[in-house]
């Protein structure tokens, strides 16, 4: 197991350009994360939790790399993580089927043959409770539980040590919800990997998460254990957060 975190966020301030100058330069921009310092343990699943424009999805982004105008220290001690969207019909290629879609990480880390390419594939379908018999289908044909599924595979099967979950449960009704909550869990503990699960909802965080960060306007107001937070809230926005999930 490596040393220290697989995750370390440290003093990070992220920006919005909201245009460019009248000369052609940098134009002005909106400060959207403030001095955000956190860290994830190997094998951790961190709960995010905050109302929606607090700035949950901006951190996710500046820790994958896809936003760039930011200060801080993000440090990965671990291969590049990958994603789990609230939306898996908009990150699935309805185009190709979804063995394809599952071969194509594959594809593009190299160092495998099509056919254990393939093999990973339905070893993976298995895993997360599908089958092999759903590499030929395409995501169209599929439920929304059975999409997210497909997503959560596509993120796990080159596998990283770390995945950030975007509401992954929130577009799911609760009995579907329950399902890939415990899958989540599941593929945690087959391939040792950590979790930023971010979310609005305080009762999922509770069901998945050891640990929760609470954001409010692009600041870290809390964070402390998930049973520590629910039973003695320090901040005044985690109370209220607590109360509406009651």
């Amino acid at each position: 197991m490596e040393e220290g975190p697989v995750l370390e966020v440290r003093h990070l301030n992220s920006y919005y350009s909201l245009g460019r100058s009248l000369f052609g330069g940098k134009g002005p921009r909106k400060q959207v994360l403030h001095d955000v310092s956190f860290h994830i343990d190997q094998g951790e699943i961190l709960g995010l939790v905050g109302e929606s424009g607090c700035g949950k999805t901006t951190l996710s982004r500046t820790i994958l790399g896809m936003l760039k105008d930011y200060d801080g220290e993000i440090i990965h001690r671990s291969k590049r993580p990958q994603m789990v969207f609230q939306d898996p019909f908009s990150s699935l290629n309805p185009a190709h089927t979804v063995g394809w879609i599952l071969e194509e990480p594959l594809r593009a880390a190299g160092g495998m043959t099509s056919g254990q390419r393939r093999e990973a594939v339905e070893e993976m379908l298995v895993k997360i409770g599908l089958g092999p018999e759903f590499a030929r289908r395409r995501p169209w044909e599929l439920s929304g539980g059975q999409r997210q599924r497909i997503s959560i595979a596509g993120a796990v099967i080159t596998h990283p040590k770390l995945i950030l979950a975007d509401e992954p449960v929130s577009a799911l009704d609760v009995t579907i919800q329950a399902q890939i909550l415990q899958l989540l869990v599941d593929l945690k503990k087959e391939y040792d990997l950590s979790y930023l699960f971010i979310s609005h909802d305080l009762n999922v965080i509770y069901q998945i998460c050891s640990r929760v960060i609470v954001m409010k306007k692009g600041r870290i107001v809390e964070e402390n254990t998930v049973d520590e937070l629910f039973a003695r809230p320090q901040h005044p926005y985690t109370r209220q957060l607590l109360e509406a999930a009651e």
